[in-house]
């Protein structure tokens, strides 16, 4: 086993870097002209191999906006489940359709695949561009299918920070709430991408405080163009990426 991947126990797939927001916060940029997706049989194909070499014990899915391509997410969760990975999330805006009909069916495809978290971003800064209408009939959905989901907002500064945003964001998460749902803690901005542009204030753009320590890896990140550790899965086998792989 590799020693800089001997405590790897989590797999991240980007499923494709689209997205339906326009999120002055986000730390990958602007999305606009992005297209393309990863490739489902492929990405399920690598779950299958890590899992027979390591104790994965969670997976993740998200984006740009997963749910824009729900049969993929699903076919990775469906590997996940296969694989025993014990928790199966994804996290995403909840704005892919405005037709009732297809996004009841997409909550029902997440439940039945065995996704069984799934982190609801909403914040001032999603709500911007994302109705909050939509998001609340795709977030009663997956309550009817028995997963409901977790409103997981973005901060600005901190949780407690006073603030216009973090102001918003508090008034939409008491709409939550309201309706039963749980809140998460959620996740800090950090000055990245857009997040500098347009939130900066001047500040230099920063180490991203969630990255890992390239010397110990904890999670396998693949990206929506199949690249991962150095390499792509498009062009070679995933347990020989991670046999070869150096920081």
């Amino acid at each position: 086993m590799n020693v800089y991947l001997e405590n790897l126990e989590r797999i991240e797939f980007s499923i494709t870097m689209c997205c339906t927001g326009r999120c002055r916060h986000c730390s990958q940029g602007d999305h606009r002209g992005c297209v393309g997706h990863i490739d489902g049989a492929k990405a399920a194909e690598v779950v299958e191999k890590v899992c027979r070499v390591y104790d994965v014990k969670s997976l993740m899915t998200f984006g740009g906006e997963p749910l824009l391509y729900p049969e993929i997410v699903c076919t990775i969760h469906r590997a996940a489940e296969r694989a025993g990975i014990p928790r199966r999330e994804i996290i995403t805006n909840g704005f892919f359709s405005r037709n009732k009909e297809r996004i009841a069916a997409v909550a029902r495809m997440l439940a039945q695949s065995g996704v069984n978290r799934v982190l609801l971003s909403v914040d001032a800064f999603h709500q911007e561009t994302i109705p909050v209408e939509t998001v609340e009939i795709f977030a009663d959905c997956l309550r009817n299918e028995g997963l409901p989901p977790e409103v997981h907002p973005a901060w600005l500064g901190s949780k407690e920070a006073d603030n216009e945003y973090n102001s918003r964001t508090r008034e939409l998460l008491d709409r939550f709430r309201d309706r039963d749902y749980t809140v998460s803690d959620g996740n800090i901005i950090f000055p990245k991408g857009n997040a500098v542009k347009l939130l900066g204030e001047g500040r230099e753009a920063s180490d991203d405080p969630y990255e890992e320590d390239p010397r110990d890896l904890h999670s396998l990140c693949i990206d929506a163009d199949g690249r991962t550790l150095n390499s792509s899965i498009y062009e070679a086998d995933i347990i020989d990426i991670m046999e070869n792989y150096k920081p």
